[in-house]
């Protein structure tokens, strides 16, 4: 059997060697398919032998080949490259995921799922957006949202905030777009942390069938553990099970 593919992208500071070296123990111990497991990074210090570094791949936008500011720190655009074609050497299909994860749940159905582009559902909006903390598409089958975006990047930009609505809105259009079952993909903060006075007596939970728990802004999974919300008015209990995963 061909190994599968598991993507994670790192750069700049806000995250060190220490949170990929953590996602590829998650995803060891979390399935039982080959995997290969790839970081896009400019910079491979620190890295386990095991995950293998790649620089980022050449897009055809000279934004994001030249990794312009702008794609890094406002909205994640760079994350558009993994539909780079080529992706290096890589075929088939690929499963990305966030650095700032907790993988609580064997993720062998993420390559099985079936549907041509899957993301999770974002949680606080109606409209179709997805958040792209974990998506799985084809390598090398969405060059054509980089070229579009490329062609006339202001129009691109028109009416969203950031990659993850750019390209599943984009996808939408296409009939392309599909979302993982709701109990797979969990928010730390939103589905965790209890609600009201609850929160002050009882520490997050693992939601019932969770497979990963997605830390997207404040708290990071360093923060929860031990009960750090960076938000005034959120209450996090020390959360003893992060330790026991994210490791």
């Amino acid at each position: 059997m061909e190994p599968v593919n598991i993507l994670c992208m790192k750069w700049g500071t806000k995250y060190g060697p220490d949170y990929v070296n953590t996602l590829y123990n998650m995803v060891a111990r979390n399935i039982t398919l080959p995997f290969r497991f790839v970081c896009l990074t400019d910079d491979t210090t620190g890295l386990k032998d095991e995950v293998e570094a790649l620089p980022f791949p050449k897009t055809g936008y000279e934004a994001f080949d030249n990794r312009e500011d702008w794609t890094m720190r406002s909205g994640a655009w760079l994350k558009l490259a993994t539909f780079a074609k080529p992706l290096h050497d890589l075929k088939g299909k690929a499963l990305f995921i966030d650095l700032d994860v907790v993988i609580v749940g064997n993720i062998d159905d993420f390559f099985t799922h079936p549907g041509e582009f899957l993301v999770i559902k974002e949680w606080d909006k109606k409209d179709v957006t997805g958040n792209t903390s974990v998506y799985r598409f084809d390598i090398g089958a969405h060059q054509d949202a980089i070229d579009h975006f490329r062609d006339n990047p202001d129009k691109a930009r028109q009416g969203v905030r950031n990659e993850q609505e750019y390209i599943t809105q984009y996808l939408h259009r296409q009939g392309k777009l599909g979302y993982w079952p709701e109990a797979w993909c969990r928010s730390f903060k939103r589905h965790c942390v209890h609600k009201g006075l609850k929160a002050w007596r009882v520490p997050p939970e693992i939601p019932h069938d969770a497979r990963i728990i997605v830390f997207h802004g404040l708290p990071n999974p360093e923060d929860a553990v031990v009960g750090r919300s960076g938000k005034w008015y959120r209450k996090v209990l020390p959360t003893p099970w992060i330790a026991e995963h994210w490791r």
